[in-house]
């Protein structure tokens, strides 16, 4: 079945830029539009409709930062108005298609979905040593000993600081899972040691060797400069926000900097932010699971949208779980991270679900 789905998404990706009609795919793959719609959504996890939303207004974003006139922009994907084209735009992203055209901040990217590879199918991966070259030759400040980089996850830590990627600079890993589990109202105190580790089913002690102790500098040394590594998916992103909330709660007074990228592309967006307003809308999205007040760049906003949705009961990876519970688990595991990239989700988030809804 997952060839046929490719083909689907094939298609519609060759015609983006054409008025979709769920009738011409239909009869392209030889299948009534009902079948064709039902299968994609369950192999996929989102329907023919939102995918294509998605897709184009992701795409659009190319668009708008190489300064084309948003009106033609709207026509060229089929927008009815250009006020039609900036609603769609500002629910997805949470700013106008005019804020981000002229800020060009990071978005959370949708990829053409790979559902069905072949031999040949694999993706090359730019050189991390050579896009942080690139880094170096833009802004070699954030390369000196008075920098601290934190980096989301063990993995990413050692290979960076094993090799010295940001030259003289200090290196620390976050090693959390802040999208799942209960948290505090301030962080890295006691209480909050205490919550996440009951959450994480893990002894005080273990929590602090894992996730504390690995961030003392943060804690014990002043820098003038903090470079954040984090990816753009729900898992990076919730992570990210807490040490931006972190750093807003313990008043630091140095400059902070995202450099935020894709795991199937090490291309990186470096962005210098102001810490303002993160640390309520930890406590609005993270504490109390509502929608924030306040701005957020446009790949927090779809993440935070994401993180609310999974704290629902019938979400729509429990939905997808669910049709699929009849595969072997590691069949399950495999389609689940084909499926829903922009969770950034591991095993064990995984695992839990699944093992949740076998009780």
């Amino acid at each position: 079945m997952n060839e046929y789905i490719q083909l689907m998404i094939d298609w519609i990706e060759e015609n983006l830029k054409v008025e979709f009609s769920l009738e011409n795919l239909a009869s392209y793959m030889g299948y009534s539009p009902y079948y064709c719609s039902f299968k994609f959504h369950q192999v996929t996890g989102i329907s023919i409709r939102r995918y294509i939303l998605q897709r184009k207004l992701y795409l659009s974003t190319e668009d708008l930062a190489n300064n084309r006139k948003i009106i033609d922009i709207a026509f060229d994907y089929h927008y009815s108005s250009q006020e039609a084209y900036s609603r769609a735009f500002k629910t997805i992203f949470g700013v106008s298609p005019r804020e981000f055209q002229l800020n060009q901040l990071p978005v959370q990217s949708f990829s053409k979905l790979i559902i069905h590879q072949g031999e040949d199918g694999c993706r090359m991966n730019i050189s991390r040593e050579t896009e942080v070259e690139q880094l170096k030759r833009r802004k070699r400040e954030l390369f000196d000993q008075d920098v601290l980089n934190i980096l989301n996850g063990q993995v990413m830590y050692k290979e960076f600081k094993n090799k010295r990627l940001m030259g003289d600079s200090d290196y620390a890993p976050f090693n959390e899972a802040m999208c799942v589990n209960a948290v505090t109202t301030t962080i890295f105190d006691h209480a909050f040691i205490q919550t996440r580790a009951a959450g994480h089913g893990e002894s005080e002690e273990n929590y602090r060797n894992k996730v504390i102790e690995p961030l003392n500098n943060l804690f014990l040394k002043k820098y003038n400069y903090i470079v954040l590594w984090f990816g753009e998916d729900m898992f990076c992103q919730m992570n990210l926000l807490t040490l931006l909330a972190y750093l807003e709660q313990s008043h630091f007074k140095g400059k902070v900097y995202l450099n935020s990228f894709r795991d199937d592309e090490f291309k990186v967006s470096q962005t210098e932010i102001a810490l303002s307003g993160y640390y309520s809308v930890y406590v609005e999205v993270m504490v109390n699971l509502m929608k924030p007040t306040n701005e957020v760049p446009p790949v927090m906003y779809q993440a935070i949208g994401l993180f609310l949705e999974m704290q629902t009961e019938n979400n729509r990876v429990i939905k997808y779980i669910l049709k699929n519970k009849h595969l072997p688990s590691f069949e399950l595991l495999k389609r689940l991270f084909e499926v829903f990239p922009t969770l950034g989700y591991g095993d064990s988030q995984y695992r839990e679900l699944i093992d949740k809804i076998s009780e």
